[in-house]
């Protein structure tokens, strides 16, 4: 996915000054604390959230239990995609596993942006391309490797990750139970 993102830099940087301007006109970076949360269920997502620091995670309610979907590091794009996309209520909640600095753009300011400044579109399509990718690969994933093998691709990905992370947010967002994850831990 690095490669990806490299595309997204140069993107940006191939913007004309008015295109770079309006796009730091229209993000405010903004500060939370842990535990803060950045996006309740049933809130429209009227923000996206670009990690500078910090860790968040998506997640939602299953009869009472939190299901971790997605866990958001440094440079990654924190968003609801559906209610952010179509401007509906949430099912998810997205909130701040630690401290975090984040640039914050508001949904309204950048599809008016899009309308004066036509590279915004194509960011906005390239963003939407490398979720889509990063969700099939998500996807792929969890039906062809074991939950071991699951696990070291995140490990190899993020190796900071333990550090900061509950293992019962590692086991959810995984789909196995704790005990599972112990196991496979203590294998290694």
């Amino acid at each position: 996915m690095l490669q990806h993102f490299s595309k997204i830099e140069q993107l940006i940087h191939s913007f004309d000054r008015p295109t770079k301007k309006v796009l730091d006109e229209i993000a405010v970076v903004k500060h939370f604390k842990k535990g803060d949360i950045l996006l309740a269920e049933g809130e429209v997502c009227r923000k996206s959230f670009h990690l500078i620091r910090g860790i968040a995670r998506k997640y939602y309610l299953s009869e009472g239990k939190e299901v971790t979907t997605e866990f958001y590091f440094e440079d990654d794009l924190a968003v609801a995609f559906s209610s952010y996309t179509f401007q509906e209520p949430s099912r998810e909640y997205i909130d701040c596993l630690s401290d975090i600095s984040a640039s914050v753009t508001d949904y309204q300011a950048f599809q008016q942006a899009k309308q004066c400044f036509p590279r915004l579109m194509e960011l906005d399509l390239l963003l939407t391309e490398v979720y889509t990718g990063w969700l099939e690969e998500s996807l792929f994933d969890r039906h062809t490797l074991s939950a071991t093998q699951r696990y070291e691709k995140l490990l190899a990905q993020t190796p900071y990750l333990l550090q900061h992370i509950k293992l019962t947010h590692i086991a959810s967002y995984l789909g196995i139970s704790l005990e599972t994850l112990s196991r496979i831990r203590a294998k290694r």
